[in-house]
Parts: C-alpha cells; sequence; structure tokens
C-alpha cells in the first residue's frame, strides 16, 4: 500500500500559484489551521479559494494570497463577520461568486460527480443570480419551468483536517457533523489532510472506527500529522475552538499593522512554537465544546 504521510511544507508546496483551493470545516470548526499557516508561510499567490470561510479565508486574504473567493459566508459564529475578510471585501481587492450555502454543496457535488452543473430551484427569485451573471438558468426538458444550473466547483486541491488518519489516507472524522468534507475531497484532483492522530492501518478493521470513514482513500493524495492542528478552530469532539485567540485574532485587525503583529507571532514560526504560543497541545485538548 502506498505511504502517503508527508510534511506540512511537502504537502503545501504542491500548491502552484493561479490554483483553486477548497478548504473544509465550516466557519470556526475543523478547518485545517495548521495547513493554512504553512499556505501563508509560502510564497504561493493568486488562489481561487472554495469556502464555508472563517479564519482560513480571513488570514489568507490578510496576507494578500487569494485572487478570487467562492463562499456562502465568512464568520467566526460568536463574532458574526471574519475581519479580515472584511476588510477585504470592502476594499473591493477580492473577485467574488458569492452564492447560498446549499447552491456551494450542490457545485461541489456536480465537481465530485464530473458533471457540469446540477439543476435546482435554490436562488430563483433571488439576488444570488443578478450579482452572479456566471449562473445561468436552464428549461426542464419535463415541464415548462425554468432552475438555476449551479456550474460545478472543480477544485486542484482541497484541504482538510480529520479526527485521525492511517499512512494510506483512510481519514476518520468523529464528530456530530462532517460538513461537506467528503465532497471537497471528491470535487479535488489532489486531497491534502491533516489529522490530529496518526493510527495503524488495523485501527479501522472494527466496524465501528470504519463507520465513521466518509470518502476512499484513493481521494486521499497526502497525509500531514499536525496534533491540534485545526486550532484555533475546534474538531468535536476532540476539542472546541479557542475563544481567547480568536477575540486576540480579532482585535489585530483594529490595529495600524495588526496583521503584521499578529502573523509575527503566530504564523512566522514552527508549529511546535505555535503550540507552546497558544498553550501548548494539553491546553488545546481542554478547551470546551460549544453548545447550540
Amino acid at each position: 500500500m502506498a505511504n502517503k504521510q508527508m510534511s506540512a511544507a511537502a504537502a503545501v508546496a504542491q500548491i502552484k500559484d493561479g490554483m483553486t483551493v477548497g478548504i473544509g470545516g465550516w466557519g470556526p470548526r475543523r478547518k485545517p489551521m495548521a495547513l493554512i499557516r504553512e499556505i501563508l508561510r509560502s510564497p504561493v499567490k493568486d488562489l481561487t479559494v472554495v469556502a464555508y470561510g472563517g479564519a482560513d479565508v480571513g488570514m489568507l486574504c490578510a496576507a494578500g494570497k487569494v485572487k478570487k473567493l467562492i463562499f456562502a459566508f465568512v464568520t467566526l459564529d460568536f463574532i458574526p463577520l471574519e475581519p479580515y475578510f472584511r476588510q477585504a471585501r470592502q476594499s473591493g481587492s477580492l473577485e467574488v461568486m458569492e452564492i447560498d450555502e446549499g447552491m456551494m454543496l450542490l457545485g461541489l457535488k456536480a465537481a465530485a460527480m464530473r458533471v457540469p452543473f446540477v439543476p435546482t430551484r435554490i436562488g430563483l427569485g433571488t439576488d444570488v443570480l443578478p450579482r452572479n451573471p456566471g449562473i445561468r438558468l436552464i428549461d426542464s426538458p419535463y415541464d415548462e419551468r425554468q432552475w438555476v444550473a449551479m456550474p460545478a466547483l472543480p477544485l486542484d486541491v482541497a484541504l482538510l483536517h480529520v479526527d485521525r488518519a492511517d499512512a494510506r489516507g483512510v481519514c476518520q472524522i468523529k464528530g456530530p457533523d462532517i460538513y461537506m468534507d467528503e465532497l471537497f475531497a471528491r470535487a479535488a484532483k489532489d486531497t491534502v489532510v491533516s489529522c490530529d492522530e496518526l493510527v495503524d492501518s488495523s485501527f479501522f478493521d472494527s466496524n465501528e472506527e470504519s463507520r465513521s470513514v466518509f470518502w476512499e482513500r484513493a481521494h486521499t493524495t497526502a497525509v500531514v500529522h499536525l496534533p491540534v492542528g485545526a486550532h484555533p478552530s475546534s474538531c468535536a469532539p476532540l476539542y472546541g475552538f479557542d475563544v481567547k485567540h480568536f477575540k486576540e485574532y480579532v482585535a489585530s485587525a483594529k490595529e495600524e499593522g495588526g496583521w503584521q503583529k499578529y502573523a509575527e507571532r503566530y504564523v512566522h514560526c514552527t508549529d511546535a512554537e505555535y503550540l507552546e504560543r497558544v498553550g501548548g497541545i494539553d491546553a488545546v485538548r481542554k478547551l470546551a465544546l460549544p453548545v447550540f
């Protein structure tokens, strides 16, 4: 069996200027933040990013890595609007495709199925269509109605974070919601996965454990072992999101040179230094899970 384990630097080195990168997770939940920090340390630029966004999108915008953003929202949940995304959006520095959550799901599903579009009622009668002239209506061959033809959103690379993975690329998500991560994996040419725990392949011999595997290992092209690699976002049931850290991050957006100061402390350092500066692995694993 192929061993797909590699370092974060080696995995991110496969991302080239101008690529379309899908980022899994949802807002401040199970984002591949250690991989995002690796991108921030790299020279790559002019990315098209597809995401149900959180600080992943905000940080990439702050660093000038994003040319175009395809999104349904960019939020930290308890802080409704991600601050660095807001700055980029209001300044007009981004090309955007702003769509409904369900439309983005269907775009990923179309790419996963290798079809050019999926017909849907979502978006009819809304401002999504006039603001996205590239999204067209299609006549139904079965009745006289028109449907939105949500175009496929094919990805060059998907970046995901999971609870556990083995070196073959089998990935496990134990949280209560997998969001759209399986669609990101299927819509991408290559999928880079960071994991909290790297396990032996025999771990998945159990039906109880294999039941939480949602895509075939063939879709995973790289596995990076990064304990608490979702921080400061959550990775339920292992740890919650770091409210204190997010507040520090948001506060930096209000300061002159705030991003540079934040990045100097939390981005331009090794992963070990980052973990030390946020209190250590044990402290992250004690973060309370959010209650809804």
